[in-house]
């Protein structure tokens, strides 16, 4: 019963994060907006590959960060409870 609780509640989560995101949208540049409107297409294109380039890299580093520490978080334990262990 726990565990479907718990699933109940990350679904719910989920969804709310999914839902309440649509307000980002209203956060853009008007400045930005009316010359990514007025240019053509070669631009647009440009701005879309500019902001793939943006995101990509900080993605990756952040999930590698996130993987590294996940992967480690048993070692720093394990070396606090020797040096106690040596108190």
């Amino acid at each position: 019963m726990r565990g479907r609780l718990s699933w109940i509640c990350r679904i719910c989560t989920l969804l709310a994060c999914l839902i309440l995101s649509a307000a980002c949208y209203a956060q853009s540049c008007a400045l930005c907006y009316t010359q990514a409107a007025s240019s053509g297409n070669r631009i647009i294109r440009g701005l879309r590959s500019g902001i793939l380039v943006l995101i990509i890299p900080p993605m990756f580093m952040s999930v590698g960060i996130t993987w590294l520490a996940y992967r480690k978080r048993n070692q720093f334990r394990q070396d606090a409870t020797s040096s106690q262990e040596d108190w």
